[in-house]
């Protein structure tokens, strides 16, 4: 269509000073079904479909038998991301990049752990780390919000939750960030920063996974390791390593970098806008929809690829068996259909239909756990903080699949 095609969303420079939503508001008006044609950055040479209209996700994403998380339409590859992935190393055998039944057998094994009882009785823990975390910022008056509070508790979380050594958690921080960060390379590039980091975190999660198996403990990667599923014939079978070595991995991602970029982001626009800091301060029965807003304001995972398994029609738009749809999150989260002001940051905002953790058999499986943590974090701010100021200048990750920060210098002032 004339006048887009100077779109290309698999340019990364295009998302390195956040997420450039007003592209997202030109396609949502001219084109919500849009195919967009390869270009030289494209992984593959190959062109794919946007959706950019919370209806039109909506509906796709809760029709996992047409549009699939794995493959379709006679692919050797696919996955949620634009690149096609290798079925059977990561597409089919990653959480995310899995259709049911066993996507569903796996999530029932982890999900105890993730359970609002579970993490009811966590919140007490959860609250005396960031009191800690905060007193240390708080006596130094400066830090790295990103680095030094907004990962922080998110990663002593999951650390706690996997199993994993506290000791160890800045280490696993440090190899998420090269694995996911596009600093260096482009898209369906590896670097040697990347491919190291990859290597490091699968030899550590591979030891730590033989570790659960000879003496499981009470965390969610011992249930990994333990539990089974259905496996050929319907015979109970443990999880493949590969695919348990694969969970570790995801969670270790997802269970830091969103929840990380959800807390700095939310904690940016109330830094942005003091009148709604100083009436979330007054008025704390505001704090379940000022998370829910600082959910989708941040959007912090722009959106996941699907792979069609038949002919399907959307709108205007004929999808063929095979081809790719990606469904932007990010750009629902500002759909004018469905949001009052999309742009306006509004903590008393409801109702807030937001997908920032997806939405159908993919809804995302840590949702309570992060919702916990930012109104923990947040909780804890209001309490101790009289003001919090940028000190510098925010830096954003270059990335389409993680909208996030990468340092955020501020002030705090104690109360």
């Amino acid at each position: 269509m004339a006048g887009l095609d100077d779109i290309d969303l698999t340019d990364l420079d295009r998302f390195a000073n956040g997420f450039p939503h007003e592209l997202f508001t030109r396609l949502r008006h001219e084109r919500p079904v849009w195919f967009h044609a390869p270009t030289v950055h494209t992984p593959g040479g190959e062109g794919f479909w946007v959706l950019t209209r919370h209806a039109d996700i909506t509906a796709v994403a809760n029709h996992a038998a047409a549009f699939s998380s794995h493959t379709g339409g006679g692919r050797a590859g696919g996955g949620t991301l634009i690149e096609d992935l290798p079925s059977g190393f990561a597409a089919g055998v990653l959480l995310n990049m899995m259709d049911d039944p066993r996507h569903r057998h796996i999530r029932r094994l982890a999900a105890p752990a993730l359970s609002p009882r579970t993490l009811h009785e966590l919140e007490d823990e959860l609250r005396a780390r960031t009191a800690a975390i905060l007193d240390d910022v708080l006596a130094r008056g400066r830090c790295d919000f990103l680095v030094d509070v907004a990962a922080e508790l998110p990663l002593q979380a999951i650390a706690k939750l996997l199993g994993v050594p506290q000791a160890d958690r800045h280490q696993l921080f440090g190899w998420a960030n090269a694995t996911l960060d596009y600093d260096d390379r482009d898209l369906g590039a590896q670097s040697d920063k990347a491919a190291a980091a990859g290597a490091a975190m699968f030899e550590y999660g591979g030891r730590l996974l033989a570790e659960k198996r000879r003496a499981p403990a009470a965390d969610m990667l011992s249930a990994i390791a333990h539990g089974t599923v259905p496996g050929e014939g319907g015979s109970p079978a443990v999880m493949t390593e590969l695919e348990q070595q694969m969970f570790f991995n995801l969670l270790v991602f997802a269970g830091s970098e969103t929840t990380r970029n959800s807390i700095a982001v939310g904690v940016l626009a109330l830094i942005e806008r003091p009148a709604q800091w100083t009436r979330l301060q007054r008025e704390r029965a505001l704090l379940p929809s000022a998370v829910e807003e600082m959910l989708r304001w941040a959007s912090s995972t722009p959106y996941n690829r699907r792979t069609a398994t038949r002919d399907r029609t959307i709108g205007d738009a004929a999808i063929k068996a095979g081809d790719k749809l990606t469904l932007w999150w990010a750009s629902a989260n500002r759909d004018e259909a469905l949001f009052a002001e999309p742009f306006r940051f509004d903590i008393a905002r409801t109702p807030n239909p937001h997908l920032a953790f997806g939405i159908g058999s993919h809804f995302c499986l840590g949702a309570t756990l992060a919702r916990l943590e930012i109104r923990v974090v947040l909780d804890a701010l209001l309490d101790r903080c009289a003001g919090i100021a940028l000190d510098g200048p925010l830096e954003w990750t270059r990335s389409n699949k993680h909208s996030g920060v990468r340092h955020m210098p501020v002030r705090l002032t104690a109360r």
